[in-house]
């Protein structure tokens, strides 16, 4: 039986073996018995700058987690269907109108906590603002103010507070309204005081409707709350998506006070 080389095939082979060779002395052995640095090691992984997901202080956490579902089946189940509503009972120039009329009020209610904070040039541009919003803006159904370039700020009592040096103090979810602190939690007791006494003085009346008018008021200042606000719940596709919200809503109030 004849016997066939395939001299390519051969040729190929060798050179192959060649390479080995010369990749194995050119490869630095270690003989120390230490292991190579891993790569995905956390320090190189995440910029130390970045403060993690754990940060917050969250000692109430498994309350806050059930809040934080209920306000999820909540917002499914009722806010949202509500907001559908609103929107379609409401023509978009309508429901500008009364988002202006609340910010005129929430002005209101910054001008109190400019003043708390010792900020009197921003009071003074606030009270312009509120002035040029009753008066040109029809009685803040139009955003007169910003159409004259006039200066907005937020304020609230928990930035007051924060200003002054308190502490946000632990993580807390509050029912309906969402993610808060405890400092900003008893912030909303006086803000809230101060908006319910305006709409009392403006609303008030002896034919015996103001609780009326207040109830339709809270509806629609809740109505309108929600769609300002683009979240959704469990929208995010993450698993840690409690972790997530609970840190931008930490690090948004903590920009709130250091502006």
């Amino acid at each position: 039986m004849s016997m066939f080389i395939d001299y390519k095939r051969l040729s190929m082979l060798c050179a192959l073996a060649v390479m080995l060779v010369l990749t194995g002395c050119s490869t630095k052995l270690k003989t120390d018995g230490e292991p190579e640095e891993p790569i995905f090691v956390r320090e190189r992984m995440i910029d130390p700058s970045v403060q993690p997901l754990t940060a917050v202080s969250d000692p109430w956490e498994g309350l806050n987690r059930r809040l934080y579902n209920f306000n999820s089946r909540a917002d499914r189940w009722v806010l949202l269907p509500a907001v559908r509503g609103y929107r379609f009972i409401f023509p978009q120039f309508m429901r500008t109108g009364i988002r202006n009329v609340f910010n005129t009020f929430g002005d209101v209610v910054t001008f109190a906590n400019q003043l708390l904070q010792f900020k009197p040039k921003q009071a003074g541009q606030t009270t312009v603002r509120v002035a040029a919003n009753l008066t040109f803006g029809l009685l803040g159904t139009i955003d007169a103010a910003s159409a004259m370039k006039l200066a907005k700020y937020q304020e609230d009592f928990g930035q007051t507070l924060g200003h002054w040096g308190v502490g946000t103090g632990p993580y807390v979810v509050l029912p309906l309204y969402g993610p808060s602190n405890l400092r900003d939690a008893v912030g909303l007791i006086p803000d809230t005081l101060l908006q319910n006494y305006l709409w009392d003085q403006l609303l008030s009346d002896d034919d015996g409707y103001s609780a009326e008018r207040n109830a339709a008021r809270v509806i629609l200042q809740t109505l309108d709350a929600r769609d300002r606000v683009g979240f959704r719940y469990h929208s995010t596709s993450s698993p840690f998506e409690y972790e997530l919200v609970r840190l931008l809503a930490a690090t948004k109030r903590q920009l709130d006070v250091e502006k």
